[in-house]
């Protein structure tokens, strides 16, 4: 089953807050990284006093239900400083959403699958479309791709080149 997770943070060091997140995905049992996108520099939601934020996506191949890859993403969340006591709006130096996890649709407590607002954010959208342009959206049958083409705000997202400088998944 393919899975696709967004990261972003915009406190500390941006990018290695990204990549010890994207490491301890690599750990995750029954779980491999396929493909690692680039670095994105964006602004953020919310309060505009906020720093930018650096955003990426990894595409997952996993045998982990939905509930359990959520759980694994809330303790590398914990593990890495997350206080998800935190507002919504507030600036983190880390946030790993769930985006699509295959073909499912759920709203269970803090699960919600496809995630509720992806479609008009293009920080998520672009680096996305980058590695899993071909995976749909379950409700809308939208490929991720189109998705982005149809999203504003793209022209302030900046990219800023790979991730992970060896660029590998």
């Amino acid at each position: 089953m393919h899975a696709l997770v967004a990261l972003g943070a915009n406190l500390g060091d941006r990018r290695a807050n990204l990549l010890s997140a994207v490491e301890c995905l690599r750990t995750v049992p029954a779980t491999r990284v396929v493909a690692l996108s680039g670095a994105y520099d964006t602004a953020p939601v919310g309060p505009p006093d906020q720093p930018r934020y650096l955003n990426a996506a990894v595409l997952l191949a996993t045998a982990l239900g939905p509930r359990e890859l959520l759980g694994k993403l809330l303790a590398i969340e914990r593990d890495l400083g997350r206080s998800r006591s935190e507002s919504r709006w507030t600036a983190r130096e880390i946030d790993l959403d769930l985006i699509l996890h295959g073909e499912c649709v759920t709203t269970d407590g803090d699960l919600a699958l496809p995630h509720p607002r992806f479609r008009e954010r293009a920080f998520v959208l672009l680096p996305a479309a980058e590695i899993a342009g071909w995976m749909r959206d379950p409700i809308s049958g939208e490929r991720v791709e189109s998705l982005l083409r149809a999203c504003p705000g793209r022209s302030d997202a900046v990219r800023i080149g790979p991730l992970d400088e060896s660029d590998r998944a």
